[in-house]
């Protein structure tokens, strides 16, 4: 994964709006709002109030079309051939250390839509999660092994999160063998 170019909460949005399209084909664009602010609020709750504008620049950067002469409301919307490429190199983007909430959304995205990439693609797509897991994993060791002698609970509590970063992890790894197929 590309770790100099993690995507920002607006392109995690852009990557849930065109993978609901490569998905399901066309939606009015209520369907579609209504999509990508339902996945987006289980996950990372109502936080990200830019989605409006978010959809709206998918139709201005040329990624989605309508594909009927309906009224602009009722009109369903569809991916361009850029708007392919664009979910592509979204899929393929990197992720930023330390984990956050948006971080967070879009490993859960990429999982969604793995299925979506080329076969030769989700496998490497796995690997690299795997990969940023355990980057993830050694940054929290070091941080315990500086200063969990500092108190009691640190120490626990960083054994926590490790685990549960070596636990996704093995997941990951486990993806990539069943991908490897």
């Amino acid at each position: 994964m590309n770790r100099e170019a993690p995507l920002s909460p607006k392109q995690a949005l852009r990557l849930c709006a065109l993978g609901e399209l490569m998905q399901h084909g066309a939606l009015t664009y209520g369907d579609l709002a209504q999509r990508v602010r339902d996945f987006t609020n289980h996950l990372v709750g109502p936080t990200l109030d830019m989605m409006g504008g978010s959809l709206e620049l998918l139709r201005y950067d040329g990624l989605i079309e309508p594909v009927d002469d309906a009224p602009e409301s009722e009109a369903r919307l569809s991916l361009t051939d850029d708007g392919r490429k664009e979910f592509s190199a979204l899929m393929e983007q990197g992720l930023s250390t330390p984990f956050n909430e948006t971080v967070k959304l879009v490993v859960t995205l990429k999982l969604r839509f793995l299925h979506l990439l080329p076969a030769d693609w989700r496998q490497a797509r796995a690997v690299a999660l795997a990969r940023i897991y355990e980057q993830e994993a050694e940054r929290l060791r070091d941080l315990r092994e500086k200063y969990a002698g500092e108190s009691e609970h640190l120490g626990p509590w960083l054994d926590h999160d490790i685990a549960q970063y070596e636990r996704r992890v093995a997941w990951f790894q486990d993806l990539a063998r069943r991908l490897q197929g």
